[in-house]
């Protein structure tokens, strides 16, 4: 029987088992998914100990993304082009990493809203961590010409810009409503909003009607950002659809086939997040 696993710590809030579960049943796979929590002091022997664990690979979340990375035999573009893994897999005995955030990101983006691609506009980030760097690294791949990125720390967007390079800007973050004017895109990767708390303060009736407005947060699907971009009748990308595509890449390399992100998945873990605690 084929294993993966997601590590992490803590870990009991994941839902990758809901995803990946769903996936081996309805694809008549013989295979298990299950959370491991792994201390950041046992992380290197955990992963030096997967094949021997019984595992094909895991995903990998916080606080082990950077470290997974350091500890990899190879390392995909995007891994290094970001700065971090979430999807590890042994190959000829070689720890192998990539990172899959952009590209679940902008698969869904582009089903909900492509025509955000017709733009010949820049893109504004909100935040400069982790969620941050895998997008400016989408986009970019995707051919925009300039990313602004606006972060509550002025040295961590100037920093990110600078990984990137001149094509990506840092932005005050009281200057976030002025960024957000003639964008194509504005993307919440803070945790402002996260289980209704908080909200990144964007001022829509400033922004242009054609402008996509998105939010990784998915706890809740709606959140406050999204319903007020709604509101001014812009188009609205959730943050859940991100986080069933980054999962496909690998499944795919563990269980050997491509699944499906579909709409009795997507309520399957919309369910899971809208269960009473």
């Amino acid at each position: 029987m084929k294993r993966a696993c997601v590590i992490g710590w803590p870990i009991e809030h994941s839902r990758s088992p809901i995803i990946h579960g769903y996936w081996l049943r309805t694809l008549g796979i013989e295979g298990h998914y299950s959370r491991e929590a792994v201390k950041p002091e046992d992380l290197a022997d955990f992963l030096s100990s997967l094949g021997g664990r019984g595992f094909a690979g895991c995903n990998v979340t916080v606080p082990h993304k950077e470290a997974a990375l350091a500890l990899a035999d190879q390392r995909d573009v995007a891994a290094v082009a970001i700065g971090a893994v979430n999807t590890l897999w042994l190959e000829d005995g070689r720890l192998c990493a990539s990172n899959t955030d952009a590209y679940g990101y902008m698969t869904y983006l582009g089903l909900k809203a492509p025509e955000w691609a017709m733009q010949d506009a820049p893109v504004l980030i909100l935040g400069a961590g982790g969620a941050a760097r895998a997008i400016v690294h989408g986009f970019l791949e995707a051919g925009v010409a300039r990313v602004r990125v606006c972060n509550r720390s002025r040295v961590r967007s100037e920093d990110l810009a600078r990984h990137f390079g001149s094509r990506v800007e840092a932005w005050d973050w009281d200057a976030r409503n002025g960024a957000a004017r003639e964008v194509s895109v504005i993307v919440n990767t803070t945790t402002l909003g996260l289980k209704g708390a908080g909200d990144p303060g964007i001022d829509f009736a400033g922004v242009h009607p054609d402008t996509v407005v998105s939010d990784i947060v998915y706890v809740p699907l709606e959140t406050a950002f999204l319903a007020a971009a709604r509101g001014r009748g812009l188009r609205t990308v959730d943050g859940l659809g991100m986080l069933l595509h980054q999962a496909v890449p690998g499944f795919e390399r563990w269980f050997g086939v491509r699944p499906q992100v579909t709409d009795a998945l997507f309520d399957l873990v919309r369910a899971d997040i809208e269960r009473p605690a």
